[in-house]
This record gives structure tokens, sequence and C-alpha cells, in this order.
């Protein structure tokens, strides 16, 4: 593995996956996205901020040379959420993922 990148996306395969999630997802996509739709309406907000933000890092970037930490930490805490989310919709996880924009 190559560790020159600054973005890695490690995602562990779960020790036991749920059958009947899985065989309810395999016939009707309905029952992820349904318990996801909470994230879904969130996330929808949240990297509509996060777009703003990064645009304002970008401005703040051009004066300063600098990106501020806090919108810096913003931005990748949204991103961090909205990966653990695709990772639950796309069957990489079974664990419902947390409504944080913690690590």
């Amino acid at each position: 593995m190559d560790t020159n990148h600054p973005i890695d996306l490690i995602i562990p395969p779960p020790e036991k996956s749920s059958r009947l999630l899985a065989l309810a997802t395999l016939f009707f996509f309905f029952p992820k996205l349904l318990l996801a739709l909470p994230h879904i309406i969130v996330l929808y907000f949240l990297m509509i901020a996060a777009l703003l933000v990064a645009f304002a890092g970008q401005i703040v970037v051009l004066f300063t040379g600098k990106y501020p930490r806090e919108m810096h930490g913003f931005v990748v805490s949204a991103l961090r959420w909205q990966m653990r989310v695709n990772g639950y919709l796309f069957g990489l996880r079974d664990e419902y993922p947390p409504f944080t924009l913690k690590q």
C-alpha cells in the first residue's frame, strides 16, 4: 500500500453481516434507504454548509496563504460522515452510522 497519498479510505470488512438485512436489501433497496433517510436529510444541508465553508476557505487561502484549521476540520468531518453513510448504504458496513461530526 502506497502511503504517500493524503487521503486514505479504510473500511474493514464486517466480521459478521446480517443475512436478513442483506436479503431485504437484495430484493428491496428501500429498507436501508429508509433507515438512512434521517442521515440523508441532515447531510443534504450539512454538505451545502461544507461547500460554502470550503469556498470561504479558498478565499482565506488567497489572502493569508493558510487554510484555517477549523474550516478544514469541519469539511473533513462532513465528508467522513458522508462516507460512513455511503458505506452503510452500499453494504460495506452493517452498523448504523452515528449522527456525529466526530470520527
